[in-house]
């Protein structure tokens, strides 16, 4: 690896943030109409853990890989971003292939949607029905379930916001190791597309998958697919929570990512979580999700080593809006590590003048993925914001109340 991206970690412990000009701000998109708008730029030099230098706060999100450059408008924040995602699928998840809109051919059978994807002489399928609101006027914007939608079908319903789930098991298993029936990593539908990525963790593959959904949507447009694609948002809880984030991460064309109580691996700081107690941290996780040599280059004391961290995958979201919902009676999704984590991500939109596009709100004394009406109001005002183009204050910093001291963000955000 090259000396630059050694000297750029370290520097990123020390440079400042600039404040956003009002024409800055007024020029922050709220949604893409491409998958990607940082493909055009060329990958960072990557090298092994040994090579890194030993980093124990939050890396600067705003440093580029050469060390000579800091990220202060959009378009040098789009250089930036993509630098993230290249780290992340080289060092954590795999690679998140391209496909041409000319590989993929769309249709719908009724209202579901089927989306066939060409790729190496191989064809996979992808289906789901979209579930339509019985009022208001299409096109109509619409919410995805990654995997799941554990939040209260009214809220979006009561709207006349159309909801539909990506089934990811049409992509790759829960379990990618040959146990408990699983065919064992490499051995999936995405397997048969892209062999030689067969270390890939399910996390790249289902973002891949998802993204296929949208370009099926895009290319028969909102003729046909009553969709507003300008309006689509992303949810799932626990382990789907982490892959709503992932889905909205990757893919510029998510409005709106509600990413429901995603514990380690998620928005959590693989750094601060190796510091607390019972948790899911890098070291215990499921590899199936990641690329087994994460584990391998990056676990125990060697996470310092990491380039990056969850507040950057978070942060690829910017400058589209972002809400993390968390739950600190289960230990073991380690919350104070996301709120940490959240703190160094809003630096992100705050740097561009947007800090109203992210949130976070952290409520105990209800169940796993069980949304508590007290949490109604922050998830109903960014949906009438970003999905319906509302207005609605989404100023939303919710914590309990020993956390700003216990898990001081400060120790860990040294830029």
């Amino acid at each position: 690896m090259k000396q630059t991206l050694i000297s750029s970690l370290l520097l990123g412990c020390s440079l400042m943030c600039v404040q956003p000009t009002l024409a800055q701000k007024n020029k922050m998109p709220l949604v893409f109409s491409v998958e990607n708008t940082g493909a055009k730029f060329a990958e960072p030099e990557y090298g092994t853990a040994d090579q890194m230098p030993d980093m124990p706060t939050l890396p600067n999100p705003f440093i580029f890989a050469n060390g000579k450059k800091e990220a202060k408008n959009l378009e040098q924040w789009q250089q930036r971003r993509s630098e993230i995602a290249h780290l992340i699928q080289h060092y954590e998840i795999g690679t998140k292939p391209t496909v041409s809109m000319d590989d993929i051919d769309a249709r719908m059978s009724g209202d579901t949607l089927i989306v066939d994807v060409h790729v190496n002489g191989q064809t996979l399928t992808l289906s789901t029905p979209i579930f339509y609101p019985k009022e208001g006027t299409a096109p109509y914007p619409l919410i995805i379930g990654a995997s799941n939608n554990a939040l209260p079908r009214k809220l979006f319903t009561d709207r006349n916001i159309a909801m539909m789930v990506f089934y990811e098991r049409q992509v790759n298993s829960y379990s990618q190791m040959n146990r408990g029936g699983g065919a064992g990593r490499g051995s999936y539908a995405f397997d048969r597309l892209y062999p030689e990525l067969k270390e890939n963790g399910a996390y790249s593959e289902w973002a891949w998958g998802f993204s296929r959904l949208l370009d099926g949507l895009q290319k028969l447009g909102p003729e046909v697919t009553k969709i507003d694609m300008a309006h689509i948002g992303v949810t799932g809880c626990s382990y789907a929570g982490k892959m709503a984030l992932f889905c909205g991460a990757f893919d510029e064309r998510v409005a709106l990512t509600i990413a429901q109580e995603p514990g380690g691996g998620g928005a959590a700081s693989w750094r601060v979580s190796r510091t607390l107690g019972n948790v899911e941290n890098l070291d215990k996780t499921d590899y199936n999700w990641f690329k087994e040599s994460l584990k391998e280059n990056f676990g125990e004391e060697k996470v310092n080593r990491l380039p990056h961290d969850r507040h950057e995958l978070v942060a690829m979201c910017c400058p589209r809006a972002v809400l993390l919902l968390g739950n600190p009676d289960y230990e073991w999704l380690c919350d104070p590590s996301m709120y940490v984590s959240a703190n160094a991500a809003q630096r992100v939109w705050e740097r561009f003048g947007i800090a109203d596009r992210f949130g976070y709100s952290i409520v105990a004394g209800h169940g796993h993925c069980q949304l508590p009406e007290v949490q109604y109001p922050e998830v109903e005002a960014f949906i009438d914001k970003f999905l319906l183009g509302k207005e609605a204050n989404t100023v939303v910093r919710i914590a309990p109340t020993d956390y700003p001291t216990k898990y001081d963000p400060k120790q860990w955000i040294k830029w």
